[in-house]
């Protein structure tokens, strides 16, 4: 938790501030007892209505003040504890979009999405109850006693005896809740993952009339976060019977010896009363600080979730990368592989083995093979989003783990295998690429992506609302646009991941033809499962569970590799002789 106070240093005025009006509030709040004290013995007892009025209108300032000094607490407590949540939201999606894949993957979009929103929440929480309660909870509780103490030694013992045990109490559950606590949150990604999954692939589940089964899957999963709830809830549950068994004992022996002193004339019935008085606020305090303890355990828990996905220089390492960026420089990007070989975390089997090729400037470099064979995997080592595990694999002579991040996408337009577009307008999707993008150069990345139809269907154009994902848009429109978004960049190597699976035949070639005549002669990576859109490539890699069949022309490998072959006529079964 120490690393929490890193982030509550630009709120250090919030942190002194927000307890102190508390403490405030407490002191006048332990003054209150002695007034009603007063008011019993000498206004009630001495028939003296002037001085219950007095005490009356003393009690109603008391309270005026105390309100004001709560407001200005949870003022400055909430002020602190939303900044610190959200420098936490900022810092931590910084680190999520500087992840490699490699890490993404180990993480699980699931438990992102939960640190990100349910434990930062907490961790607000948190920060609000202990900068309110931790200092005032404790405060009342022994000033409490001491005041006790001003009015009757003897009958203060009670306190003394008390208060440990309750300690003891609210202590004890706390040790116990913290890693069930641990555990539920754990649970809670189980779930949320199941239903992120469930939503993403409901027409999968829909088609294949499977919404009985996944319901109790879901369920099942649920039952058991709900068991572990419950059964955390039950120890917590025990805190407050349990605390309030103590001070209602001590309530009895208070009043007990409170009553013997009283007929023996050594206190008076107002003091008495204060006495209670202060049990009751001591009662109250230590049910507001065991719940504060219930709190803060589950704060514990989510931040010790957060901790490693934060990053406290990330604004650093972003400038640092980004003047290594500045100063590096990138002027060849042939891409070379040479026997690279790369196995996913957790895989005892490598998705690539021994892969070596060279595509130099201009080259068009087609990636062809069956499901699972390794195509994607390929390409998105280049943009360096996974470190090769054996290998070298070099863009303009030096390794790809060597270049600044920043520089080496700022040269590749990558087209994913899944086209997905942004909320916002098309114009605004299509400029990611280059945020000073003209609509001449917008225009001509359409034209070349066979996108302008696109455009001119559109009532508004260029600034036509995309919904998230691209929803409004069919598939292949999708993938026009994504490819215009890369192009938009003009980079100098093109990675076209199955990208035109979504286009006609005609489409296809025109694509092809018009990436052909780009200006800058980028090195273009077509991964696809047709032959036809790969057929005219410079160079063609056949791969086969990771490791490559065939590379050559088309012609070559419809001589030389029967992997190829068999793809192609699969494709092509009327040209089988």
């Amino acid at each position: 938790m120490k690393k929490l106070l890193y982030y509550l240093r630009d709120y250090r005025r919030e942190c002194i501030l927000g307890p102190l009006f508390k403490m405030l509030e407490a002191v006048f709040e332990l003054f209150v007892p002695l007034v009603v004290a007063s008011m019993i013995d000498r206004g009630i007892g001495g028939a003296d209505r002037g001085h219950i009025l007095r005490m009356s209108l003393l009690m109603v300032l008391l309270a005026a003040i105390g309100l004001s000094c709560t407001l200005f607490a949870q003022f400055f407590a909430a002020k602190a504890a939303v900044g610190v949540s959200a420098r936490l939201r900022h810092e931590m999606l910084a680190r999520i979009q500087r992840m490699r894949c490699a890490e993404l993957d180990k993480q699980g979009s699931a438990t992102l999405i939960t640190r990100m929103t349910g434990d930062i929440a907490q961790v607000q929480t948190g920060v609000n109850l202990a900068i309110r309660l931790l200092l005032r909870s404790p405060f009342i509780v022994f000033g409490a006693m001491v005041m006790a103490f001003t009015v009757d030694v003897k009958a203060a013992l009670v306190f003394v005896a008390v208060i440990p045990l309750l300690s003891a109490v609210v202590f004890g559950i706390m040790l116990v809740t913290i890693p069930r606590y641990q555990q539920i949150q754990q649970q809670l990604d189980t779930v949320t993952d199941l239903t992120r999954e469930n939503l993403s692939g409901v027409r999968a589940v829909r088609a294949f009339r499977l919404e009985q089964p996944e319901t109790e899957r879901f369920n099942g999963r649920l039952s058991v976060m709900k068991r572990m709830q419950k059964a955390v809830g039950s120890i917590a549950a025990v805190m407050n019977p349990g605390t309030y068994i103590l001070v209602n004992g001590a309530v009895i022996a208070l009043l007990y010896i409170g009553a013997i002193r009283v007929n023996s004339g050594t206190l008076t019935q107002g003091a008495v009363i204060a006495l209670y008085n202060y049990m009751s606020q001591i009662l109250v305090e230590l049910i507001k600080l065991a719940n504060l303890l219930i709190a803060l355990n589950k704060t514990a828990a989510c931040w010790n979730r957060i901790t490693p996905l934060l990053d406290p220089d990330a604004e650093a390492a972003l400038a640092a990368e980004h003047d290594a960026a500045e100063n590096a420089v990138l002027n060849d990007c042939t891409v070379v592989f040479d026997r690279v070989s790369f196995t996913y975390e957790g895989s005892s089997v490598p998705a690539l083995s021994d892969v070596s090729f060279t595509a130099k400037r201009g080259d068009v470099i087609g990636i062809i093979g069956g499901t699972g064979a390794g195509k994607t995997t390929l390409v998105n080592l280049i943009p360096g989003f996974y470190d090769v595990t054996e290998g070298t694999l070099t863009v303009g002579g030096t390794k790809v783990q060597d270049i600044p991040a920043k520089l080496l996408r700022s040269r590749i337009g990558v087209v994913p295998q899944k086209a997905l577009l942004f909320s916002g307008s098309i114009r605004d999707n299509l400029r990611w690429g280059n945020p000073d993008a003209t609509d001449g150069e917008i225009t001509e990345a359409l034209r070349t992506a066979q996108a302008l139809d696109v455009i001119a269907s559109k009532e508004g154009g260029l600034d036509e609302p995309i919904l998230e994902g691209g929803r409004n848009l069919s598939g292949g429109q999708r993938q026009r646009l994504t490819i215009a978004r890369a192009l938009v960049r003009r980079p100098d190597i093109l990675i076209l991941d199955d990208s035109a699976s979504a286009l006609d035949y005609a489409t296809d070639a025109a694509l092809r033809k018009a990436l052909r005549a780009l200006p800058g002669a980028p090195t273009v990576f077509i991964v696809s499962q047709r032959t036809s859109s790969i057929c005219h490539a410079d160079q063609i890699l056949v791969l086969e569970h990771g490791s490559v069949a065939g590379i050559g022309t088309h012609q070559e490998l419809l001589e030389s590799c029967a992997v190829y072959r068999e793809i192609y006529d699969s494709q092509f079964p009327q040209e089988v002789q």
